[in-house]
């Protein structure tokens, strides 16, 4: 008898750090929260599907963020899947201060860092975090204070591995210095990409780059664009198509697609499974 592997399965591994290996599609849990990022889900039973129905699909590896909601995201991750299945890596992020919706502040005081770190055990439930990022700089701190900090929470055994997020080759340089970094979580996607040298950075490295908001297409996706063109010839979405061509793009790649929808989730994970050609993805990697 043949066992159908999950779907997510289709993405490949990375291994974070070379040790803590994760299927390199993922899932991103800040859309299950309000609007603005704030507050509670218009749905909760709905969120609690989503976070389930990724697991059922294969997907090893959520991100999410003590700013999220605040805090929603990380309750709702416990509420679902705790006690977490072996294989299932849950990072998490702190380093911005919310005041509101769609209002995000970067405090990275260590005392505040050392404080989010443990309500994110707490919320969680767990001993240690996988993988903790450092969710943006705060200039006001110098930079080895901040990392400091994580590093000695890593020595403490709360955080396993540790990643920087929104951050330039210089800063990642930098931050190695003090500590060790797995990941880097930046924004980019097919039209916005100028973070490559990051991604170029951490492809050279083996540092795990994680694209947050990684399904934009724009006008890319418009009649006779060729996000349209390769979706159509796929029997695909242009959000399939936007996943599938950064999985292609690098092996260091991760993406973290987010929704608060079954549906849209089980579509985004499909895309693990569509494979572009060499000539599709310089097609879209030209743009």
């Amino acid at each position: 008898m043949v066992t159908q592997q999950p779907v997510a399965a289709a993405s490949g591994e990375f291994a974070l750090g070379g040790d803590l290996t994760v299927r390199r599609l993922g899932f991103g849990a800040m859309r299950i929260t309000g609007p603005g990022i704030w507050g509670p889900p218009a749905d909760h039973d709905e969120a609690v599907r989503v976070l389930r129905r990724a697991v059922d699909l294969g997907v090893t590896f959520i991100d999410t963020a003590d700013s999220y909601g605040p805090y929603v995201s990380e309750e709702l991750i416990r509420e679902a899947l705790h006690p977490y299945p072996e294989e299932l890596v849950i990072a998490t992020k702190g380093g911005l201060l919310r005041t509101g919706p769609n209002a995000w502040h970067p405090l990275g005081d260590p005392a505040y860092l050392r404080q989010e770190v443990e309500m994110s055990l707490r919320r969680l439930g767990q001993e240690r975090i996988d993988l903790y990022q450092l969710h943006r700089i705060d200039a006001r701190v110098p930079l080895a204070d901040q990392i400091g900090e994580l590093r000695a929470l890593q020595q403490e055994g709360k955080i396993n591995k540790i990643g920087l997020s929104e951050v330039g080759v210089d800063e990642i340089r930098q931050a190695r210095e003090i500590a060790g970094i797995v990941s880097v979580q930046n924004l980019y996607n097919l039209v916005e990409r100028r973070s490559a040298d990051v991604l170029a950075y951490c492809e050279r490295e083996g540092l795990g780059f994680i694209p947050w908001y990684p399904i934009a297409v724009a006008e890319l996706a418009d009649d006779g664009g060729p996000v349209h063109e390769i979706a159509a010839a796929h029997d695909a979405t242009p959000s399939q198509v936007a996943l599938a061509w950064l999985l292609a793009s690098s092996p260091a790649i991760l993406p973290i697609p987010g929704t608060g929808s079954v549906a849209h989730l089980e579509e985004n994970t499909a895309a693990a499974a569509l494979t572009l050609t060499a000539d599709e993805v310089g097609k879209l990697s030209s743009r």
